[in-house]
């Protein structure tokens, strides 16, 4: 049997665009000219694609076996902007998924089997390699450059230009080579958390960052006293928990940074 692109009826689709068969695309899409939505491709309601971004093709994994059923999942009233490239999954009916109300500017890639969470915007040239998870909220800044298996947590912002070869605690701000500076205290304010859960995500900070032995072991000790009753908190302190490539330092703020305001130090940011 022949597969059948699904399309509801509100979709826009511009003459130029390719929907391969075996695509799905929710209600109110708009499919710009010249882009191309592979099949196995789900996208949700509202999502724009806009010129040349190519959604669901196979992925850049040599072992990867192309007759296999994968594909991409894109949320509600996501944009991918110019010439992004989202890659469907390596494993059998699994899917690399974008979440919903994201922003994924021009050039970005997202690599097989990452997910994205809702809310998460990625800017200009960013490159995600496989497997990368970006939690709700987090902002990736331009050029920066995402090893693959890494963990950037929630509400997380990175650096322009940064590369990151290990996982990005959720809450904290991190640039150039793994280097973190601290909260990302205009976030956490810019999405109205109360300065009560600001007050328990720099204690949570603290005891990770300025206590001696293994983080991962700080963290769980903490997560397990009952001390920390903010879910903020407990998120920043299960990243440690969950991690598995090892996790951003503190790096040294220079005094130029500091004078034109560029980048706050580690005790100005929490």
């Amino acid at each position: 049997m022949c597969e059948r692109t699904l399309v509801a009826m509100t979709t826009t689709i511009h003459s130029t665009a390719i929907v391969e068969p075996g695509a799905v695309l929710g209600e109110g899409c708009t499919i710009n000219a010249y882009a191309v939505i592979k099949r196995g491709t789900v996208l949700g309601a509202g999502v724009v694609v806009h010129p040349f971004a190519v959604v669901g093709d196979d992925p850049q994994d040599l072992h990867f076996d192309p007759g296999i059923d994968t594909g991409v999942r894109i949320g509600d009233r996501t944009v991918i902007r110019e010439h992004v490239t989202v890659h469907r999954s390596t494993l059998p009916n699994t899917f690399t998924e974008v979440g919903s109300r994201c922003l994924l500017m021009v050039g970005c890639h997202v690599g097989h089997d990452c997910c994205v969470a809702d809310d998460v915007m990625i800017a200009n040239a960013v490159l995600l390699g496989g497997h990368v998870r970006v939690g709700h909220h987090a902002f990736l800044g331009g050029g920066a450059v995402i090893h693959q298996y890494c963990l950037v947590g929630e509400s997380a912002m990175i650096g322009g230009g940064a590369r990151i070869a290990l996982d990005v605690p959720a809450f904290t701000l991190v640039t150039e080579r793994d280097g973190l500076i601290g909260l990302n205290v205009v976030g956490i304010r810019r999405r109205g958390f109360s300065h009560a859960v600001l007050r328990e995500l720099k204690a949570a900070f603290r005891t990770i960052y300025h206590e001696p032995g293994s983080m991962r072991d700080r963290a769980r000790d903490a997560l397990e006293s009952g001390r920390f009753q903010e879910p903020a908190a407990r998120q920043f302190l299960a990243s440690f928990v969950h991690g598995t490539r090892g996790f951003a330092r503190p790096r040294r703020v220079s005094k130029s940074e500091v004078e034109t305001k560029d980048v706050r130090p580690i005790e100005e940011g929490v």
